[in-house]
């Protein structure tokens, strides 16, 4: 270890000795007008991703950014319902630049998103790439983060109840999607069924989510892929502002309210959050109450930091606290209320990060290190006492050099990994102690000439996981995991709103320590789990196709995939065989191959009318298997969503983005599952209609609140997901249903009220 702290001191000395710092200062300011009638825009986004920095256009439709070091960037220009603008502009060129917006609702890929070498528009991307922002997350009624996404082309999500969701991208869940949160990766003893993601969704502003193997810029676990999510952006110079939001759903009882305050006093830069959650049990048309389904969560984050023309550097310290009850199968006509009721489980998340940005020369040098802790607890015959208690220290370390660009070409090389280290603080054990050292070195290059964009690299990844014994339960264990993975990938423009790509690409992931070394009752999942210390790491090949079309009424994109994966490793539950009265389930492994893809049209034929439709399939089989085990476990159903949404106002003096639409989930048959000792079952096909409607109050320019409705589930439909896990609780009701159900009829209604200084 010490020898890669000196390898990585090393890479950072030389850059930094072999670039000259960037000195000079300069403003950029401007005027945005709408192209129909002329006039000022008030509220316009102006952002510049690479610098962290942004401001929003006044009631004359004017705005100005200080403090700029003289380099190029990008400039994204957003206001809702308008096309999104995006220029590279060289500051130490230009000053004052003026844009004109044109109306329209559909999607556009003028979008700056995370790419191999920085800051890229998201039509230049090989793989595709789906964008969920601010607005998207205000209008949607979740329960949880990853709810709140799980309805994009492609995004799926494993549910435990209400208050439990684990992303699953094309098909691939758990530890093969990496998610990435305050520029680092979410650590939180995450390989568990029931584990959820714990982020504060109050915290997020936006997320881009990568589908396909991402190894080449986030190492061993970005097997499907990768969802970023992204914070609250920093405010103008000389600014502040406090945010209140609150929300209610009638369903499961949920309240929650969040309270933050930011500023920026000459490049002194801070945000304060403070947000709580709570649920009773949730209830379904068959289940009635489900017991257990109740959960509790609070959130706390603070950040402080520097916005200079050199760079910028943000310290951030959060906490994160969740209590779900653990549904067992009992079901009730009265719920439980926001207390703890035995089982239950808690998660305290910490986290403290440093993430600093230098402009060298006319290159960026970002350098991010963070630390982690997560406790997991699983109360059962005690609310003070935890049988389960599991305590994982992580630090993270990722530093990147952006070249600056020269003739088309860019360029970025770093390292990046963490040192985690886990510990058992409880009576009753699931996997054992372990300490984890792995690093990442990877280099990317994208190269743009004429309607060409291409882009690629390659990376190579070493992960040591040592375990250590305890008494009859674990035996020692030490191994070490290495891999070469890389990309390469091609967009080529056929006209200037079409663009056609193709993507190669290789993905590592090396068994994480519970399937490597289970041996005990895992509350949380209902099973008795066993590890397999002889897995081998996985490893994939995937080739990714795609078609897109934007213009001012319409939009579509098409993405086909295939992956190919050596060593895939899963459960597989034993049959008649029960440990300590359970289910006893064995990780084993298998080639697997995945197919599918995603097709959406966004139809915008009237300024009011928005008419969006995507589909989205995934085939995921083992190869040489029999049919009980062709299927791997936990793959989604194919489904169809649409949405229909009219926009009443627009840019109104009282009232603005005003709309009503009503949406429509149709998640089809799923027959194709993992038959073997009754692991799966074949899920019916369901629809689910669902209303929304919101607006914005607003005076003089200035919005006062937003507010927004939502019905979910309209007709009360009583349904089974098929990646939701209550769907195989044992425990059988008098009403002849197996399983629970998922959530019935909900009705919500949220209040966001801005307050500027």
């Amino acid at each position: 270890m010490n020898k890669i702290i000196v390898f990585l001191f090393t890479v950072f000395v030389c850059i930094s000795a072999t670039a000259e710092p960037l000195t000079g200062k300069t403003t950029l300011s401007g005027k945005i007008t709408d192209k129909a009638d002329g006039g000022p825009l008030t509220g316009v986004n102006v952002y510049l991703p690479e610098l962290s920095e942004g401001t929003t256009t006044d009631e004359n439709g004017t705005y100005k950014i200080n403090n700029l070091p003289c380099k190029k960037v990008q400039v994204q220009i957003s206001y809702l319902g308008h096309q999104t603008i995006v220029r590279t502009i060289d500051l130490s060129k230009v000053s004052t630049m003026n844009f004109i917006m044109q109306e329209s609702n559909a999607t556009i890929n003028e979008v700056v998103v995370t790419g191999l070498t920085g800051q890229s528009l998201m039509k230049d991307s090989p793989t595709p790439i789906s964008i969920v922002n601010t607005e998207q997350l205000h209008a949607t009624s979740s329960t949880n983060i990853i709810d709140a996404l799980s309805h994009q082309p492609g995004i799926s999500q494993i549910t435990t109840g209400s208050g439990i969701s684990k992303p699953v991208i094309r098909g691939l869940g758990f530890n093969r999607v990496v998610v990435v949160n305050d520029g680092v990766r979410q650590e939180g003893n995450q390989w568990g069924g029931e584990h959820g993601i714990e982020i504060d969704p109050q915290s997020i502003s936006s997320a881009e989510i990568l589908k396909g193997p991402a190894s080449l810029m986030y190492g061993s676990d970005a097997m499907a892929g990768v969802i970023i999510f992204h914070g609250e952006p920093i405010l103008a110079q000389n600014t502040m502002q406090a945010n209140v939001s609150s929300e209610y759903q009638t369903n499961n009882g949920l309240f929650d309210y969040s309270v933050d305050f930011k500023g920026n006093q000459n490049g002194l830069v801070w945000n304060g959050r403070w947000s709580d959650k709570m649920a009773h049990d949730y209830k379904d048309k068959y289940d009635q109450y489900v017991l257990g389904s109740q959960f509790r969560e609070r959130a706390a984050e603070g950040l402080i930091g520097v916005n200079k023309s050199w760079g910028y550097s943000h310290v951030l310290l959060s906490y994160y606290h969740l209590t779900p009850g653990i549904t067992e199968g009992e079901r009730g006509y009265s719920h439980s209320y926001y207390d703890k009721e035995l089982p239950f489980q808690q998660v305290h998340h910490y986290k403290a990060v440093s993430d600093n940005s230098f402009y060298i020369g006319d290159g960026t040098l970002s350098a991010t290190f963070a630390y982690q802790q997560n406790r997991r607890q699983e109360f059962e015959d005690s609310p003070s006492v935890p049988g389960l208690d599991l305590m994982l220290h992580t630090v993270n370390y990722n530093i990147k050099y952006l070249f600056p660009e020269s003739n088309g070409w860019k360029f970025a090389t770093g390292a990046n990994g963490m040192y985690q280290r886990l510990l058992n603080k409880g009576d009753e054990f699931l996997i054992p102690a372990y300490q984890l050292f792995d690093i990442g070195i990877f280099g990317t290059s994208t190269y743009q000439a004429g309607n060409w964009t291409l882009s690629g690299g390659i990376r190579y990844d070493n992960r040591h996981l040592h375990s250590f014994a305890l008494a009859d339960r674990f035996e020692k264990l030490s191994r070490n995991f290495s891999g070469l993975t890389g990309s390469i990938g091609a967009v080529y423009a056929l006209q200037k709103d079409m663009n056609v790509r193709l993507n190669l690409s290789r993905g590592f992931r090396a068994p994480n320590l519970s399937e490597l070394a289970s041996n005990g009752v895992h509350d949380g999942t209902v099973e008795y789990e066993l590890g397999n210390s002889k897995l081998n790491p996985e490893y994939s090949w995937q080739i990714d196709a795609g078609w897109d079309y934007t213009s001012p009424i319409i939009s579509s994109q098409l993405s086909l995939f295939t992956n190919f994966i050596d060593n895939f490793i899963f459960t597989h539950k034993l049959e008649n065989i029960k440990t300590e009265g359970y289910d006893t389930y064995q990780y084993v492994q298998g080639n697997a191959r995945l197919m599918g893809g995603e097709f959406s049209i966004d139809l915008h034929p009237l300024e009011p009318l928005h008419f969006q439709n995507s589909f989205s399939y995934v085939n995921s089989i083992q190869l040489h298997q029999p049919k009980e085990s062709k299927y791997l476990p936990f793959t989604p159903a194919p489904r169809w969503d649409s949405d229909l949404r009219y926009d009443f106002i627009r840019d109104g003096k009282t009232f603005n983005n005003t709309y009503l639409s009503i949406s429509m989930e149709c998640d089809l048959r799923q027959n194709h599952f993992y038959a073997a000792d009754n692991t799966e079952t074949a899920t019916p096909s369901y629809t689910l209609f669902n209303l929304a409607a919101g607006t914005d109050i607003r005076n003089k320019g200035k919005k006062l609140a937003s507010i927004y409705l939502t019905c979910n589930n309209i007709f009360d439909k009583a349904y089974q997901s098929h990646l939701s896990r209550l769907k195989y609780i044992t425990s059988t009701p008098d009403n002849g249903h197996p399983g629970i159900y998922n959530m019935g009829r909900n009705i919500g209604i949220k209040v966001l009220v801005p307050v500027n200084f």
